[in-house]
């Protein structure tokens, strides 16, 4: 029985490295693609764009977010800032229209959701404002900020003729504590070692959550925003992919945003995201099984995608599953416990290092080559490439629960309401 075990356990390493060893080959793409400038022609042309932020109960951070857009260096007469106030029960649409923004309220507690609420807006620009001839729509969180020149560099890309663009997406609270720094330091790998790979290889990027930019006749050709899982992002990204699309990243389009501070906030939240992952798995996994099969332009995205959205945590979670019942087994004497606890145990403790380690030189890679980038004093830096793997360790247990257990959208509080000099202004030694 023992040697079961150990077999089983050997199998299923070798399964999860043949599975992800692109993502270190894609590492290895990402250093070399690191120390290159990209050459774009400057002289280029300026697109109309419009702004969605989708606000519920935003009152506290959406002045700013506005502010940071009304000081890109961009002209300002192409660019319309669009709030829908989605069941809000603050200021957060009278805030946002001191503040030049244009805002619809939408009240609507049957059809609850950031898609429903982009949709909303869209339909809105398409039947008030469809004189503006709109090349673009750019959708932001209220809780985010801007860098001066991002609009200006999403151009340029989008001028390279991607019809869906992400983003640099960097933290406004890094140095809160481990698990804003957690959220920060893995969206900062996601940025450069998943996505400015795809993008060297022409494949496909994916958008996440928040700071990207999609060209006007998609929504056209979808209908609006059609996507209402409980993650929209990564199902709009599968689902374009599918279609063939291919979607860039602009790695000098740097925003801002604010991560969860609290267990709670932060438990709720990848609940949400880990179920909403299920979800888009159980709705497209046979369209991207057959992407990869047939789909000869986006194979290999599809195949990245379809990793993305599903595998790892399956695999982990059947692997503790499996161990964890010999484990028990032994303990109750339903098998011989002096052969099988040790060896079980061995196992658990194997993986979990192995798991940890490899977590730790992710976030250690991503700290050194951001280091100035993450706006956090040099301590606090150091010392959150400790916690990140147990940031993401955690993972685990929320992806077994959100197996078995219905979650619903919920609203997370944001409450830092810095400007964006402010957090460009915090780096400290």
């Amino acid at each position: 029985m023992s040697s079961f075990i150990e077999n089983f356990n050997l199998f299923m390493f070798i399964l999860f490295a043949f599975m992800y060893l692109y993502q270190i080959i894609y590492m290895f793409i990402a250093f070399k693609e690191k120390r290159k400038q990209r050459q774009v022609n400057h002289n280029q042309h300026k697109n109309r764009f419009a702004v969605l932020i989708a606000a519920r109960n935003e009152e506290v951070v959406i002045g700013q977010l506005i502010k940071s857009i009304k000081k890109q260096n961009y002209p300002k007469e192409l660019v319309d800032i669009f709030v829908v106030a989605d069941n809000c029960t603050d200021k957060t649409a009278m805030i946002a229209e001191r503040e030049g923004a244009i805002v619809r309220e939408r009240f609507n507690k049957e059809q609850v959701g950031k898609g429903y609420a982009l949709d909303f807006m869209i339909k809105f620009i398409e039947n008030e404002y469809a004189h503006k001839q709109y090349d673009g729509y750019l959708v932001l969180d209220a809780d985010n900020l801007l860098d001066k020149n991002y609009i200006a560099e999403m151009n340029k890309t989008f001028n390279e003729g991607y019809r869906v663009i992400t983003s640099y997406r960097n933290s406004k609270n890094f140095d809160h504590n481990w698990i804003s720094a957690g959220y920060g330091l893995w969206f900062l790998h996601e940025a450069e070692y998943l996505n400015l790979p795809r993008m060297t290889l022409k494949n496909s990027c994916a958008i996440s959550g928040t700071g990207f930019l999609v060209k006007a006749e998609i929504f056209k050709e979808n209908g609006g925003w059609i996507h209402h899982l409980l993650t929209e992002d990564i199902e709009f990204s599968v689902s374009q992919i599918i279609k063939g699309e291919k979607i860039g990243y602009c790695r000098n389009a740097v925003l801002y945003d604010e991560q969860p501070v609290t267990f709670k906030q932060s438990w709720h939240q990848r609940l949400r995201w880990a179920k909403g992952f299920y979800q888009v798995f159980s709705n497209y996994g046979k369209s991207l099984i057959s992407g990869v099969l047939f789909n000869k332009g986006n194979r290999f995205s599809c195949y990245d995608m379809a990793m993305t959205v599903m595998p790892a945590m399956l695999i982990t979670c059947f692997s503790i599953a499996v161990n964890s019942s010999f484990y028990l087994a032994g303990i109750f004497g339903i098998i011989d416990g002096k052969e099988i606890i040790p060896v079980t145990t061995f196992a658990i403790l194997k993986s979990f290092c192995w798991y940890f380690g490899i977590l730790f030189i992710l976030g250690l890679i991503t700290t050194i080559t951001e280091w100035k980038r993450i706006h956090s004093s040099n301590w606090k830096k150091i010392l959150y490439t400790f916690t990140f793997p147990l940031f993401m360790v955690t993972y685990i247990p929320i992806a077994i629960v959100a197996l078995f257990k219905k979650v619903e959208w919920k609203p997370i509080a944001h409450t830092v309401a810095k400007s964006i000099d402010d957090v460009l202004d915090n780096v400290k030694n």
